[in-house]
């Protein structure tokens, strides 16, 4: 199928998403390097006050969307990072280099309307800048993690349960990754009280995405072939655009929303596996089939798949059960599964091939298994 086509159908199906859901258009669709753009996004309205906005980190995944939706929208951006990562990404912003750990000085003596910390992970990081810029920012917005969570509950709210806290004292992001964020959370809501926000994202997917989580699926499917559908049809998915998260973000810092949210997409209903696979089914054109293959007998061959979490009632069935209805109710939109599925998929092939190489689809492992599910 064509680019063209394929544009037109993605379009319809995020026309009709869209005026379902009751939701209005994407404002605007900041991409990071290497994204292949269709075509100019639409300039929103400007922000009724602009603001002046700290961003620790902004050049990773989420903050490039996040500053470029900021400027769309007239605020004033700084970025303050190592300057190790995409150094020059944004040649008209203000750029503060320095360190988390313990060099943070350039954050000294300034004064800034809103902050949001995407690169807090140790607790001590988070409450240094927390306790300089308290007197010196009105709001901080940290980007925390839905694995804060037990994910051993039947759905997950803002109040559920979180993971134990067994070693306060440790600095082992890896081993104590969720724990870690919990009291990071602590540290900002401790120091700025109501002034403090915090966001508890799901997958996040979308253009720039570095896990391959989502980008497995758009990719795959358009490679063709008979394609493995894992499980039930009814399995729940989850995971959010980047762009919808970044524009809640600054919507969130415009608006002085406090508070702690779930940000888990792309509905606000349940999505299930098949409206999953045969929603991003409908970008592209290459001639494909799907097969449901039992849960059990891909868990008996140690077979995993993108997004998907068996076994379906086991204790991590609460990972594609959050509830993000807070976060909708104060202003959270998701555009259509197949705008998120289209563009990402861009994106990726505009990557270079070495990149474009680190994304595993298991397609000889994947054959094996369905030969053997023919024969069972």
């Amino acid at each position: 199928m064509t680019p063209t086509r394929r544009r037109f159908l993605a379009t319809s199906a995020a026309a009709a998403g869209a005026a379902a859901l009751g939701s209005a258009p994407a404002l605007a669709d900041p991409t990071p390097p290497g994204h292949r753009p269709t075509a100019s996004p639409p300039t929103p309205d400007p922000a009724p006050r602009p603001l002046r906005i700290l961003i620790l980190g902004g050049t990773g995944f989420i903050g490039p969307h996040q500053v470029r939706y900021a400027m769309y929208r007239g605020h004033d951006v700084t970025i303050f990072n190592r300057g190790r990562t995409a150094p020059g990404l944004f040649p008209g912003v203000e750029t503060l280099i320095g360190d988390r750990d313990g060099q943070i000085d350039a954050l000294r003596g300034r004064n800034w309307d809103a902050v949001i910390d995407n690169s807090g992970y140790v607790p001590r990081h988070v409450r240094d800048s927390a306790n300089l810029l308290r007197d010196s920012v009105g709001r901080y917005l940290f980007t925390s993690t839905g694995s804060v969570y037990s994910f051993d509950q039947d759905e997950i709210t803002e109040e559920g349960e979180l993971l134990p806290i067994e070693d306060p004292e440790s600095e082992d992001v890896d081993r104590y990754y969720g724990p870690l964020k919990i009291l990071c959370e602590n540290a900002v809501t401790e120091t700025f009280r109501e002034r403090g926000t915090v966001f508890r994202l799901h997958v996040v997917a979308g253009p720039g995405d570095t896990t391959d989580r989502f980008t497995y699926w758009p990719v795959r499917i358009d490679r063709g072939g008979e394609i493995i559908a894992p499980g039930s049809p009814d399995t729940p998915v989850q995971f959010i655009d980047v762009r919808d998260l970044a524009e809640f973000m600054i919507l969130a810092l415009e608006r002085d929303i406090g508070g702690t949210y779930n940000t888990a997409g792309p509905a606000l209903d349940p999505t299930s596996m098949a409206e999953f696979l045969y929603g991003i089914r409908a970008i592209t054109g290459t001639p494909l089939n799907f097969t449901w293959v039992d849960e059990r007998f891909l868990m008996d061959r140690e077979a995993r798949f993108q997004l998907w979490y068996p076994p379906a009632n086991g204790p991590t069935r609460g990972i594609s059960n959050v509830q993000s209805h807070k976060a909708v109710a104060a202003g959270l939109k998701f555009r259509p599964l197949a705008a998120t599925a289209l563009d990402t998929l861009d994106w990726f092939n505009a990557q270079p091939e070495e990149r474009r190489g680190q994304l595993q689809l298991n397609l000889e492992r994947d054959r094996g298994i369905l030969e053997e599910w023919r024969e069972r």
